[in-house]
């Protein structure tokens, strides 16, 4: 059979409860070896990176371990970057239902994602401070690679076949056109700099604030429209395995993510994230804060991530897995990569929180206490209360038909959709 037709052949997609019991069936798919290096160079001293290796689902049960990597590039300070580190991981974990196994796990994940997202903002907005953060993170179990993100710090992967993937989105207002049109239609304004004479310079910025980015975790004095809803891919990787490259922007200023996976390939972890940020020097210069990870995924069996053999040049880098899923339904199927390589399992870039929580967010409806799905706070059940309770500030507002939200989680999602509380009328 000729390679042209072993190519027309169509593999039929997976679902990932059938990938997962594949693995648990077969012994001889074992849980790959994770490898990781750091390197960074500081030019303002507001990138932090968070490495936890050895994180259980189930504490004191081996097998249950997964992996958690992240960067937080900080700006306008560096309380945010610190605060998201110190806290973003218990509250996307503190989202995901307990006692689960491990296929409800990951499917609870992404979701899991969106509210620990935003309860980190929330609470990092009522310390009153006013610094933000890129937040991209990135959790490892087993083949599973699930990677959120907000801002402009970027996670790439490379495979067998030199292939290099994007797992994020850019959320930088000069260079997306969607996030720029939520932007002014939540009520922001987006243009450049204006200098003295009327001359516009540097790149898109939200006003007010200046920032040049349409999601972030903190900024209080920027605005609601700048969200803190991540975009979330999942995907599950053969036993190939594969590398990430996790870096702030002052790698991706500086190379672009073909450069950044060619210029380490082949080598260690700990000296390929050195060499990134060496290249990203010697480019640039040292411009801003530049901090990399590079994590390997590998086969038990074998000491380093074996040398891709790079294909013919593909259109990848901005589109590698196709569109996203039309439905929630379409969002848990599978599909199978470009390349063979890789299953996709979930993909979801919405600013909505609606349509990131679902409506069929786990609930207890017999225990008597409402769980709010962002903060997890218990509350209690009322005369005025109830798991879908209608419009928080208007009555022309569209019913809330997603998951329960305590009060100050739904003040938070009506003003990241440009709502704003109905004005007290006042009679004489």
């Amino acid at each position: 059979m000729s390679q042209t037709e072993v190519s027309r052949i169509k593999t039929p997609l997976v679902p990932l409860a059938t990938l997962i019991g594949r693995e648990l069936r077969n012994e001889k798919v074992e849980k790959p070896f994770v490898k990781y290096g750091q390197a960074a160079l500081a030019k303002k001293g507001e990138d932090y990176f968070l490495i936890k290796p050895d994180c259980q689902r189930i504490p004191g049960n081996p097998s249950t371990a997964f992996s958690v990597f992240a960067i937080f590039d900080g700006h306008n300070g560096i309380s945010a970057a610190i605060f998201a580190k110190e806290h973003l991981l218990e509250n996307v974990l503190s989202a995901i239902p307990q006692g689960v196994n491990r296929e409800k796990w990951l499917q609870a994940l992404p979701r899991a994602l969106v509210a620990g997202f935003v309860k980190t903002d929330i609470e990092f907005q009522q310390k009153g401070e006013t610094s933000g953060t890129t937040v991209t993170f990135v959790v490892i179990d087993g083949w599973t690679v699930t990677v959120a993100s907000v801002g402009d710090s970027r996670c790439i992967l490379d495979t067998q076949g030199g292939v290099v993937s994007l797992l994020t989105v850019d959320h930088r207002l000069e260079e997306n056109e969607e996030e720029r049109e939520r932007v002014t239609a939540s009520g922001g304004e987006v243009g450049r700099l204006n200098v003295f004479g009327g001359n516009e310079v540097g790149p898109l910025r939200c006003w007010p604030g200046g920032l040049c980015l349409s999601r972030s975790i903190g900024d209080t004095d920027v605005g609601e429209y700048i969200v803190p809803i991540p975009h979330v891919k999942q995907v599950k990787l053969s036993n190939a395995g594969g590398r990430l490259i996790i870096a702030s922007d002052g790698i991706w200023d500086a190379l672009s993510s073909e450069m950044a996976a060619k210029s380490c390939r082949g080598l260690p972890a700990e000296l390929a994230a050195k060499l990134v940020v060496k290249e990203a020097l010697r480019s640039r210069g040292l411009k801003d804060d530049t901090t990399c990870l590079v994590v390997d995924i590998i086969p038990s069996e074998q000491p380093i991530l074996s040398p891709s053999t790079p294909r013919k040049k593909q259109n990848v880098l901005t589109s590698f897995f196709g569109k996203k899923y039309p439905s929630s339904l379409g969002k848990s199927a599978n599909k199978l990569s470009a390349v063979g390589v890789v299953e996709e399992l979930f993909e979801e870039g919405s600013a909505m929180l609606a349509e990131r929580l679902g409506k069929d967010f786990p609930s207890d409806p017999n225990s008597g206490i409402f769980k709010c799905a962002v903060c997890q706070a218990d509350q209690p059940p009322n005369e005025n209360l109830s798991m879908n309770s209608g419009p928080f500030f208007s009555p022309s507002s569209k019913p809330w038909e997603g998951p329960f939200l305590c009060a100050t989680c739904r003040k938070k999602k009506d003003a990241m959709e440009g709502k704003r509380p109905i004005k007290p009328t006042i009679t004489v």
